[in-house]
């Protein structure tokens, strides 16, 4: 019983000199729980949406204010055009286009079906499932007003089509197998990143570069190179399963997806070397690892569509690279669009890169730590 509390005694003061990895242990899954219980929603409100309403009527205004009072659809925009619902769809702006013919009004008048078409961006899957459903229960409600006031009109007078876009038969592969390829970039870059330069701090192995006349920021380059060639395999790797294994069409441009993929790599080496930089055991590399890998999977739209997550924690989930990669692969994938939809998500992994990278070439010491 002695020598088992004198190991007990041992690993508690231990702890207590390995502060750090205790508060670790004892926070992250606490604010986890926090965060991730307050910002989980499946149920999607206020969808962004465009229309196009050629009408103009009250009829038309009737339909659009049923469909803005549901608390479903934001109509954020009006377009003038159908290329311009089709270009706010494909740049992920709006993910609803309502577009109205010009006989609307006249067909309701006559006691015909009144034609409306409602266009979902299908490559979110829960958005699009709940959008569909939505949709089409509006059209039934509105004809249901319609019938009880002109019993004389026979059939439904309000006729709405809903077209699911770029996922129209709504294959999990499609939707899910692209957004898992970053998940995996993002678990290599990260996890091994942090852990593998904390393991050489702590064997000592950084010693031997203590004596070169190696800047920090060419030994961080030098560090970096060979994970961005080890994410560029995986990624090949993954895009070959997805293709050959589930089917998964590619759209849009390979080469461009390769390149705009470069910044999402160097984003999350980017996260990685921070943390390596911050821990002092692999032990503490890992928790923060782990501690950034659960948001990105959980807020970055992966899992659960950013679109039902609370202002606070939307704008939170903004500071994951992921985020904008899920956009970036998700369009060139399944949408089929190319870079000038995309300058935004670029621009945004662009400054997590050099932010980051530049922090830990400040904070990187050419010293055993």
């Amino acid at each position: 019983m002695s020598r088992i509390l004198a190991v007990l005694h041992k690993e508690f003061l231990q702890m207590r000199r390995d502060r750090m990895t205790l508060g670790l242990v004892f926070m992250l899954p606490l604010v986890q729980l926090l965060l991730f219980g307050y910002a989980i929603q499946t149920e999607v409100r206020h969808i962004s949406t465009v229309v196009f309403d050629q009408s103009l009527t009250a009829e038309s205004r009737d339909l659009l204010e049923a469909f803005s009072a549901s608390g479903y659809y934001d109509i954020n925009y009006v377009a003038g055009s159908y290329d311009e619902v089709s270009r706010m769809i494909d740049s992920g702006r709006a993910k609803v286009g309502i577009i109205i013919p010009p006989d609307f009004s006249r067909s309701v008048k006559r006691g015909e079906a009144a034609q409306a078409q409602v266009i979902v961006d299908a490559s979110d899957n829960m958005v699009a499932n709940q959008a569909v459903a939505i949709a089409t229960s509006i059209g039934l409600i509105k004809s249901q007003e319609i019938l009880t006031k002109l019993k004389h009109i026979g059939g439904q007078p309000y006729d709405i089509r809903v077209r699911p876009w770029y996922n129209p038969d709504g294959i999990t592969a499609y939707y899910m197998v692209p957004a898992i390829l970053g998940i995996i970039v993002t678990m290599t870059m990260v996890i091994m990143t942090s852990m593998g330069i904390v393991r050489e701090r702590e064997r000592g192995t950084l010693e031997q570069l203590i004596v070169t006349p190696v800047k920090a920021y060419e030994l961080m380059i030098g560090k970096i190179l060979p994970y961005i060639a080890l994410g560029y395999v995986q990624i090949t790797v993954a895009l070959l399963v997805g293709v050959i294994v589930f089917g998964v069409p590619i759209r849009g441009s390979l080469l461009e997806l390769y390149l705009l993929t470069l910044f999402f790599i160097t984003a999350s080496l980017g996260v990685g070397i921070f943390i390596s930089n911050i821990a002092k055991t692999q032990m503490q590399a890992f928790q923060m690892s782990f501690f950034f890998l659960l948001p990105s999977i959980l807020l970055s739209g992966f899992m659960f569509p950013r679109d039902a997550m609370p202002k606070v924690i939307y704008l939170i989930s903004n500071l994951i690279p992921l985020t904008y990669y899920l956009d970036i692969i998700r369009g060139i994938v399944l949408k089929g669009i190319g870079f000038q939809y995309l300058v935004g998500q670029v621009a945004s992994l662009l400054v997590f890169s050099v932010v980051l990278l530049f922090l830990s070439v400040i904070k990187f010491k050419k010293k055993v730590a």
